[in-house]
């Protein structure tokens, strides 16, 4: 697994939970927004960081810690992630798995075996947008598929997406609420500039009051939680 940086503490990434945040390298998204472009453009990657040296760290952490949270780039992309999983899990670790909805075989697989606690799945667009958006050809059979298959398991999930004052119209955030139909779960999360993949995204602007307010009426009703943050 390679593993381009690691937090040994963290409160707001896992819902009510102390966690640990392993971020894995590589993804197959270029979406123009992302804060965390050491981890998926190649030629920024550091030297991964050894397994060894996470678990050393869990391995004290076991009665203080409740849950490792991983995330990237897209961990999915990596064949080992069950095995790291499953290690996590057999230190007595919750597991959160944050995704792009392009691996419904490995969630299939994961969510069967029982492997994971809790799904984050980053919804980017209407399916019809997600090649904007992502900046790459999308196959968008996938990403509904990894939308159903989360819906209709046991594990506590969550839908969420990032958006700009102009990233994308009314209608096309109203599409996605349509898209995930009676979902639990859906967040919208408000762009804040930190460091962006693409560096004219420096001058985005989060999402103006009135719509925050529009988007509050609209799904407010349609799922079991929805905040805007």
């Amino acid at each position: 697994m390679k593993i381009g940086a690691f937090q040994k503490f963290s409160l707001n990434e896992y819902p009510g939970k102390i966690s640990a945040i392993i971020f894995t390298q590589g993804c197959n998204f270029r979406c123009p927004y992302c804060h965390n472009p050491e981890l998926v453009k190649k030629e920024l990657f550091q030297e991964p960081i050894p397994e060894k040296e996470i678990f050393s760290f869990l391995n004290k952490r076991q009665n203080k810690l409740d849950a490792v949270s991983i995330t990237g780039g897209e961990p999915t992309l990596h064949p080992d992630l069950p095995d790291l999983i499953f290690k996590i899990k057999s230190k007595g670790f919750l597991v959160k798995l944050d995704t792009n909805g392009t691996n419904p075989q490995m969630l299939k697989k994961l969510i069967h075996h029982n492997s994971i606690d809790y799904i984050a799945m980053d919804i980017k667009a209407p399916l019809e947008k997600y090649d904007n958006v992502t900046n790459v050809k999308v196959d968008t059979e996938a990403i509904f598929k990894s939308i159903e298959l989360i819906k209709n398991s046991q594990i506590e999930y969550e839908f969420r997406s990032t958006l700009t004052e102009k990233l994308l119209s009314n209608e096309e955030v109203v599409n996605i609420g349509k898209l995930l139909g009676k979902a639990k779960r859906y967040y919208l999360q408000n762009f804040v500039f930190s460091k962006t993949l693409d560096k004219q995204f420096k001058s985005a602007k989060s999402l103006s009051t009135d719509r925050c307010n529009f988007f509050t009426k609209v799904f407010k009703s349609n799922f079991l939680e929805f905040a805007i943050r």
